[in-house]
């Protein structure tokens, strides 16, 4: 197991009924911008929980936060923090209204001209502007982390951002929540939690036992409460295992002591950025790829997931691997999400060359676990899922 260090700050507030415990969490003269999406909230009863929890506050509110928080949405909500003095945020929604909340609690304490510079220069934030978090839809971990994710529609770019500055005060866990979301975003927040605990585990063998067991027992409940959760999101039991999974898969726990990857990851962002796919579904279309072209590299993690994840115990090392990843194409498969770029738009060609050459630009010369995937591995990587 590698040395390391770990904190986490983030107060969660797990359960039923558990919105109108926001009052207790903010100060009592804060005045508070409240940030949303698009406004499912209204009619899905949260917003209005929220309000009647905030009812002795002083309040603002900010809606419209697409489903790539859009730097140039999120300048207009800075601009009400700064002319209306705000002095706390808190976001009700998912990992894109929680991640754009991130950038504004940086932004609004960024002294630099240009808040963009933020997240194309990766500025580490140490101190940003408290906030909070009513999560709606469980995917990201974004309600327990210090990362975020930040899209700039002009230039089609979409870059991470952080920095211990950016763990919420608190954040609220309501099961229920998952009654109203819809049984495709359902099935994207499965994904995307599922491919989050694969970039923290599908690395080599580095003898963390105990992190390799939460990483699998994550993907095994996952799998576990896929079916019931999607098809019947009033299930309690299911909906709060998919919940603290989602939560679970990255709050920093299971990344200590180990190698990470994130080449799907820095993939994927670049397929949003160019198609607008949906963040879960580019992580399932560079998925199978990466994990075939990496495969020598990869595959005693990929034969122990086999075994501990899917219980295949017959064959090789090598076949133990490859059933691995066909089972976990079949998993994807079974959430109803297609693993090939060319189902999801007709002007792929030319896709491949266009994600080297950006990386190339940007420097990201050194990808993956071991720092040896270049450009061209990404060119041929993106190929293989066409």
């Amino acid at each position: 197991m590698l040395n390391f260090e770990f904190k986490n700050p983030t107060k969660i507030i797990f359960g039923k009924e558990t919105i109108a415990k926001i009052s207790s969490e903010i100060p009592k003269d804060a005045k508070v911008l409240m940030l949303y999406g698009g406004g499912s909230i209204k009619s899905n009863g949260i917003y209005e929980q929220v309000k009647n929890a905030l009812v002795n506050f002083e309040v603002i509110e900010f809606g419209g936060i697409p489903a790539n928080p859009e730097y140039a949405v999120l300048i207009k909500a800075l601009e009400i923090i700064k002319s209306e003095k705000i002095t706390y945020l808190l976001a009700v929604g998912g990992g894109s209204v929680i991640d754009g909340t991130k950038f504004l609690s940086s932004a609004a304490l960024y002294e630099g001209e240009n808040p963009w510079d933020i997240v194309s220069k990766f500025i580490r934030t140490e101190i940003g502007m408290p906030f909070g978090c009513v999560l709606t839809m469980p995917a990201t971990g974004s309600e327990m982390n210090s990362g975020a994710v930040i899209t700039r529609a002009e230039t089609q770019e979409k870059y991470g951002m952080g920095g211990p500055g950016l763990f919420p005060q608190f954040s609220i866990l309501d099961p229920q929540v998952i009654q109203s979301i819809p049984p495709h975003q359902i099935a994207n927040g499965i994904m995307d939690a599922f491919s989050h605990v694969l970039e923290q585990y599908m690395t080599f063998p580095t003898q963390a036992f105990l992190q390799d067991r939460f990483c699998e027992s994550i993907m095994q409940t996952l799998i576990q409460v896929a079916p019931t959760v999607i098809e019947n999101p009033f299930n309690h039991e299911a909906a709060s295992n998919y919940m603290w999974s989602c939560t679970m898969a990255l709050n920093g726990l299971i990344q200590k002591g180990v190698p990470t990857d994130w080449a799907i990851h820095a993939i994927g962002h670049e397929l949003t950025a160019l198609f607008g796919i949906d963040h879960a579904r580019t992580l399932a279309i560079i998925a199978p790829s990466h994990y075939r072209y990496n495969f020598e590299a990869k595959k005693k993690k990929l034969a122990q997931f086999a075994e501990r994840v899917f219980g295949i115990q017959e064959g090789t090392t090598e076949e133990k691997a490859n059933a691995g990843i066909i089972k976990m194409e079949e998993f994807i498969h079974s959430l109803n999400i297609k693993t090939r770029l060319s189902e999801y738009t007709p002007n792929f060609e030319g896709t491949a060359e266009k994600i080297s050459d950006r990386f190339i630009k940007r420097n990201w010369l050194t990808l993956g676990e071991h720092k040896n995937l270049a450009p061209s591995d990404v060119e041929k990587i993106v190929k293989m899922s066409y």
